[in-house]
């Protein structure tokens, strides 16, 4: 028998998976994918017609990375969801996949040092763990974030997911791979803070999970997922032993009892093996 003519019941990715409090009608998930089309950082009304195209009933989706503040952003036409204007922007696109029977989570961002202070509020410099930029690229210094204010920013990705439930997602993903802030922090390649959010393993790991305990108290940590990639490079953001990297990560959430962590395993992977 071909796979296509195969029963759906036989098929792993078709069948059901209750995750957590949620029933999934199937594995397929709709994967973040940056779109650019939010012009002025405000989701537009075509996203409807996007977001609900790929809905199917009892199905995952996670949006598009969405900037936790205004200092957040790293790409032109990026949404946020730090604003009232913004929540509301996404109100009809929640709808939109509620009403197929979809359940939708709201990934946040913040992209850290990949940024220029064209995407800045007052063309500042962007933050970061480190003031070191990004090698081989365009992307300007960034602005080393103090001791005391980075417990402002674990309040940003908070506040994110606060209204994300506001514009009526289902849950959030906390964006921690691909060279962003979170990234920026865990990996020894970038991160040479000596303060408590770098140097050690769980220094480094701290900023993290700190964000993680503040999004999980504020919304649920049923509804709480995050993302790493350990074993990436991206944006010049690689770590010595990105094994241990991820074993502490994902050991360390069990205490939060989040509903998932998402690993990405790149081509990078394959690198670090030879």
């Amino acid at each position: 028998m071909r796979v296509s003519e195969a029963p759906t019941n036989t098929i792993p990715l078709l069948t059901p998976y209750k995750m957590g409090q949620f029933h999934l009608s199937h594995r397929v998930v709709l994967a973040p994918l940056t779109r650019n089309r939010s012009y002025n950082n405000v989701p537009q009304p075509h996203a409807i017609l996007y977001y609900s195209q790929r809905t199917t009933k009892g199905g995952l989706l996670i949006s598009e990375a969405t900037g936790v503040s205004d200092t957040a952003q790293g790409y032109p036409e990026t949404p946020g969801i730090w604003t009232k204007k913004q929540i509301e922007a996404w109100k009809p696109i929640v709808d939109a996949v509620h009403a197929k029977g979809g359940i939708f989570f709201c990934q946040i961002w913040h992209a850290g040092r990949v940024s220029n202070p064209g995407f800045q509020p007052n063309g500042q410099d962007p933050i970061s763990s480190t003031d070191k930029p990004i090698k081989g690229t365009e992307y300007t210094f960034p602005r080393r974030l103090g001791t005391e204010q980075i417990p402002q920013i674990v309040n940003d990705f908070m506040i994110a997911a606060r209204n994300a439930t506001e514009a009526g997602f289902d849950g959030v993903e906390i964006h921690g791979a691909h060279g962003y802030l979170v990234d920026q922090f865990l990996k020894d390649h970038v991160n040479d803070r000596t303060d408590q959010y770098g140097g050690s393993l769980e220094n480094r790991c701290r900023f993290a999970l700190d964000s993680v305990e503040a999004v999980a108290d504020e919304i649920g940590s049923d509804r709480v997922g995050i993302r790493f990639s350990p074993f990436a490079d991206s944006m010049d953001c690689g770590d010595s032993n990105p094994r241990a990297l991820g074993l502490y990560l994902a050991e360390s959430l069990n205490k939060y009892g989040i509903l998932y962590c998402h690993m990405v395993e790149p081509v990078g992977i394959f690198k670090n093996k030879r």
